[in-house]
């Protein structure tokens, strides 16, 4: 089985002249119980991939407003088992990428962590902490099946590193838009727009924008650039506040966003 489902979801949006957006959400913050119910929001209200992100102690890769929410599902007991758990009570038309940490997926043990989200309905592994050399330690458990190990490309990475990340891409490149952590952020630095342009000319797989993209302009600026957008924090934020418009407003800028 080739690992195509994410990609696929990504390219059937471009396929239309459009960028395709993926929201990011924090499982379990503001409890388990309402984890599908916010899956399916996103779901109906346009989003091509859902990221679901796994509360950890240790998040390095996580700006303040993503730690708070996972602090506050931790304190609800929230664990990587319990959220496959849920997961696997239903199912969903688009593609689900699980964003957690290593120490979580070994502790799980790698065939139960794989098998298990196979039942869940996950199409995709982001594992900020995983370096690229030591990726065989989850791409041989995930050989044959439908579940890409996503990587992430940075800002600092040299053009031998990124040539040989997005060789071996699978689902899409998470290009990193920002030195740092995830948050919101006001601007970007000035050559960012030439090095996603650069990203995706060497790339097999569709390039994705994310890290600090907040606003519907910023959606709109990077998808004329890229092949679509990822948004964690001002989902986040709006999902806590109970602001549902402003998830939706940031969704339809990147359905309406058309790609040069």
């Amino acid at each position: 089985m080739s690992k195509y489902t994410l990609t696929a979801a990504i390219r059937k949006r471009n396929a239309e002249g459009l960028s395709a957006f993926i929201p990011y959400m924090m499982a379990g913050d503001g409890g388990l119980e309402v984890l599908h119910e916010r899956i399916s929001f996103l779901e109906e209200a346009g989003a091509d991939a859902i990221e679901i992100g796994i509360p950890f102690s240790d998040p390095v890769a996580d700006g303040e407003v993503i730690q708070e929410a996972g602090s506050r599902a931790l304190q609800r007991g929230v664990t990587l088992r319990k959220v496959m758990s849920t997961l696997q009570v239903q199912s969903h038309k688009i593609p689900l990428v699980i964003m957690t940490y290593l120490n979580p997926v070994l502790a799980y043990g790698l065939p139960k962590f794989v098998a298990d989200c196979e039942c869940a309905g996950v199409n995709g592994l982001i594992i900020p902490d995983l370096p690229h050399e030591e990726r065989g330690l989850l791409s041989d458990a995930l050989e044959a099946k439908d579940i890409a190990l996503v990587p992430l490309i940075s800002l600092t990475s040299s053009t031998e590193r990124i040539e040989k990340i997005a060789r071996a891409a699978e689902g899409f490149i998470y290009a990193v838009t920002v030195n740092g952590i995830t948050g919101v952020r006001s601007g970007f630095s000035s050559d960012l727009m030439n090095h996603l342009t650069d990203l995706k000319r060497i790339a097999n797989v569709p390039v994705l924008a994310g890290f600090g993209i907040s606003t519907p302009e910023q959606v709109r600026e990077f998808s004329s650039v890229t092949d679509g957008v990822i948004v964690g924090s001002a989902i986040v934020t709006a999902f806590h506040e109970g602001k549902l418009d402003k998830i939706q407003s940031l969704i339809k800028a990147g359905q309406t966003a058309v790609k040069h």
